[in-house]
């Protein structure tokens, strides 16, 4: 399947403000009267990704994820509509957020995403997910397709 550049339809984007004083900055990153309706996170985790690293791209059948890209570094975020019947099916999209563009994203299941560490320095990003990791007491399968384990798959950072 090829690709066309352009914006994935469906995604929820946010710009988050720091605000700092003399002690440093606080953002929130995210309110509930803020998302989008019948979005509710159900846990979070923070991950470090190293300079040079990329973490994807993978797919989930029916969790949503809500990345908060805040820094210290900068991340190229790469998202690809799988999804039948979306109005934007086959559109690869690419963009840099974190550090020079703190930001959320809710991706939608059946976007293909994946994010890369671009910044000088490690990387934070926190995850806000609508679903539990394995399902309540971690009893069921994880929901979560990884394309870059396949060397042959078509959706590449590069």
């Amino acid at each position: 399947m090829a690709f066309t550049p352009g914006i994935i339809s469906n995604l929820f984007w946010k710009p988050l403000k720091t605000h700092g004083d003399s002690r440093g900055w606080l953002a929130e990153m995210f309110r509930a009267d803020e998302l989008p309706a019948g979005y509710s996170p159900l846990m979070g985790y923070v991950s470090q990704t190293s300079t040079g690293v990329a973490r994807g791209p993978h797919e989930h059948a029916g969790q949503s994820d809500c990345f908060c890209f805040i820094g210290p570094s900068d991340f190229e975020l790469v998202l690809w509509d799988s999804r039948p019947g979306s109005p934007t099916f086959g559109v690869i999209q690419r963009e840099v957020v974190g550090a020079s563009r703190p930001m959320l994203v809710i991706v939608p299941p059946r976007v293909i995403h994946g994010y890369r560490n671009i910044g000088g320095v490690d990387g934070i990003v926190y995850n806000f997910p609508d679903t539990l990791y394995k399902g309540a007491g971690r009893k069921d399968p994880v929901d979560e397709i990884r394309h870059e384990l396949d060397p042959n798959s078509v959706y590449t950072m590069d």
